[in-house]
């Protein structure tokens, strides 16, 4: 199989590459790779899985059997040790040898242990029992054991994954703590405004933030973790989840000499600079000085691949992705974007802000040169929509600002009502599937919303959208219901 296609990697965008590859040509030969022996799944559904909200089965992305189905060798379970670029040739851990003609790193990125003491007392050298890095479906199940007769957790790690961590062990009934180093929640996406909000919001949730405060070592007697130790006093825990980040997993590409900065070093075509027979995409790669951690630039990247390995664009090119952040979990929702940090004293740009930290609602948007360049949408986001198609094509702004935090307020469109939304607007985020898209499939033949997530998969990434996919479609069979006039 000279000609081949390789992927290593079968997680969120190595499993879309193959899909949309396998949709493009039925006879290009593609084997994939997958550390994890099951069926691909969704990962931004993980904290719905330890909330007990879903099961691991209802997340998955591709049925095991469709792969046998549509001629695609998949290696579930087997992973890469090393490539041979030389022969061209990728030696997995069975000691099997595959051949490529080209070969896809989609290895995403491994969770990030801070070295400290206890981090490696289990009885296997490495974390003892009752403490966790939160990345996988199988670091969920190990959770969902461990929070089985507890009364106390600990998350290290006040981030995206660290909240969402937290409101699923709340849900299944523990009293949650969460130790973050930084001095607000989420500082990577949120200014100190929302995250004092955020942390208010989480309070009436059950969860209580340490900010400001270091692990310097966990607590473990017998194997087993008893809690944390911080700088200043112990926080005792039933269950520790860790989630401190996560790193690009570029071992595979910096072993066999490709360019690797944090990522595999690529260009527009999704080629490393060292090797032309080699692509990454995803996680694991740096696109411009940029590696992306969201799943919509994964997709985007894994669809123009598919159209330049099949031919079905050969002009298709990645100029990078703004990156949109969405924060869905039971009580807590948020989405977040772009520059969110400017605040009153910057000359340069224009901030519209709203808070009613009681309600826990903190609204946010920067403006410069008349264009959005960031926003914080917190316990209402109403205009979330509105807010993303205008920072996405950096559209010219209503005279009145209120209309960007309140819906249906001033002049602006409200984006989320399908009577006022443009056809060019985007709905799904992730799978960047805009209004007209889902007009277009209705015209087609699609009458439910089940039809249309299933020809375009709007709201099969984060989930955040379905709302607004099911008010698009049954306002389309009201209009499809009214007499002509």
């Amino acid at each position: 199989m000279r000609n081949g296609i390789v992927v290593v990697g079968n997680g969120m965008a190595g499993s879309r590459l193959v899909t949309g590859i396998r949709s493009r040509d039925r006879d290009v030969p593609v084997t994939v790779f997958g550390a994890e022996a099951e069926q691909p799944y969704n990962r931004v559904l993980l904290s719905n899985v330890l909330a007990g909200a879903a099961e691991p089965g209802s997340i998955g992305l591709v049925d095991p059997a469709w792969y046998g189905a549509n001629g695609v060798d998949a290696r579930l379970g087997v992973e890469v040790a090393r490539i041979d670029r030389d022969r061209k040739v990728v030696v997995a851990a069975d000691g099997s040898e595959t051949e490529y003609g080209t070969l896809v790193l989609a290895t995403g990125s491994t969770a990030v242990v801070p070295p400290v003491p206890g981090t490696r007392d289990g009885a296997d050298g490495g974390l003892p029992d009752g403490a966790v890095a939160f990345r996988t479906l199988d670091d969920c199940r190990t959770i969902v054991a461990a929070a089985e007769g507890a009364r106390t957790a600990v998350v290290v790690g006040g981030g995206l994954l660290g909240i969402e961590a937290a409101r699923g062990l709340v849900g299944r009934g523990l009293d949650v703590t969460v130790v973050h180093m930084a001095g607000h929640l989420m500082e990577r996406q949120l200014d100190p405004g929302a995250g004092r909000v955020l942390a208010r919001t989480l309070r009436r949730l059950g969860i209580r933030a340490e900010l400001d405060a270091t692990v310097t070592a966990l607590d473990v007697a017998g194997g087993r973790v008893r809690g944390v130790r911080l700088a200043e006093g112990a926080l005792p825990a039933d269950v520790v989840v860790l989630a401190c980040g996560v790193r690009p997993d570029t071992a595979l590409a910096r072993d066999a000499g490709l360019a690797v900065e944090r990522g595999v070093v690529v260009d527009a075509t999704l080629t490393s600079v060292t090797d032309p027979d080699v692509r990454a995409l995803g996680e694991c790669s740096q696109h411009d000085g940029t590696v992306y951690g969201l799943v919509a630039p994964a997709w985007e990247q894994a669809e123009i691949l598919a159209d330049l390995l099949t031919g079905a664009d050969p002009d298709a090119r990645f100029t990078g992705a703004r990156q949109v952040t969405r924060l869905k979990a039971t009580g807590v929702d948020l989405v977040a974007m772009g520059e969110t940090h400017h605040g009153d004293d910057d000359p340069d740009v224009e901030v519209v802000r709203f808070t009613d930290a009681g309600r826990g609602t903190y609204k946010k948007v920067a403006i410069r040169d008349g264009r959005v360049v960031g926003a914080i949408l917190l316990g209402e986001t109403g205009t979330a929509g509105t807010l993303t198609m205008l920072y996405d094509r950096s559209a010219p702004l209503p005279s009145d600002r209120l209309g960007l935090l309140f819906p249906g307020v001033g002049g602006a469109t409200e984006a989320d009502s399908p009577v006022r939304m443009p056809d060019a607007a985007t709905v799904c985020q992730c799978n960047n599937v805009s209004k007209g898209r889902i007009r277009a499939c209705w015209e087609d033949g699609a009458r439910t919303a089940e039809e249309v997530v299933a020809r375009t998969r709007a709201s099969t990434g984060c989930g955040g959208c379905r709302d607004a996919v099911e008010g698009i479609v049954g306002w389309l069979a009201e209009q499809d219901t009214v007499p002509a006039g």
